[in-house]
């Protein structure tokens, strides 16, 4: 099953209300009131696209280790995929289809790295959850996200809807601000240059990592060359 097949699955489980917590309609108009104006306002659009250089980062891991997109670099390409957090389930399903997947990326040269906003706690439990064998890095006031284009601020209804479901991204991330990034997933070629780029306001959409072989594939042999 591919990854948009199980994202569309758990969709029509949670909407239909076959899951623990079963929205009401109203709820549902907001949720999608929220995503369908994220998307109006273009934001996506104007992030960093492939043939931009990426921004480079230093970032925590789960540890506290700086990790250095320089110094990853130097090692071969990298996948970068920027993660709203453990509340997500969507999210969850992709760093899953992710690890799946690590084997064929690192046999491609490339590694993979995950992005959030939240406390380093929430991305072990991510990690540990999700069973993953490469890191979540914390982004401080979600500022990499911004430096990519991706970070933008909740709107005061969907506000007042994730503290109804006592989702308190403030205490998740340690940050006041209701910010998050657009999920994204990015492909940075040794040279620091964007090779691919998925940049997706609608966080049910993810694309399957079985995409990222052939960019990678491609990096491998222009390196080669």
């Amino acid at each position: 099953m591919s990854l948009q097949d199980r994202l569309d699955a758990l969709k029509a489980d949670f909407e239909g209300g076959k899951l623990a917590f079963q929205p009401s309609q109203q709820v549902l108009d907001v949720m999608h009131r929220a995503t369908a104006e994220l998307i109006a306002s273009g934001q996506a659009l104007n992030a960093r696209k492939a043939g931009d250089k990426a921004p480079e980062f230093t970032l925590k891991d789960p540890d506290g280790h700086p990790v250095s997109s320089t110094e990853l670099l130097a090692r071969g390409p990298l996948v970068v995929s920027f993660y709203r957090g453990v509340w997500c389930p969507y999210c969850n399903l992709e760093l899953q289809a992710l690890q799946a997947a690590l084997p064929q990326i690192e046999a491609r040269g490339a590694q993979v790295v995950a992005i959030s906003p939240q406390t380093a706690p929430n991305s072990r439990k991510s990690q540990r959850e999700n069973g993953l064998g490469f890191p979540i890095l914390s982004d401080e006031k979600s500022r990499v996200a911004a430096s990519f284009g991706l970070r933008f601020s909740l709107p005061d209804y969907l506000v007042v809807l994730y503290k109804g479901f006592k989702n308190d991204l403030p205490a998740f991330n340690d940050d006041p601000a209701w910010v998050l990034p657009m999920p994204a997933r990015y492909v940075i070629g040794s040279d620091g240059v964007i090779a691919y780029a998925e940049v997706n306001p609608d966080y049910t959409q993810r694309p399957d990592p079985a995409v990222l072989f052939p960019v990678l594939d491609a990096l491998r042999t222009s390196a080669a060359a």
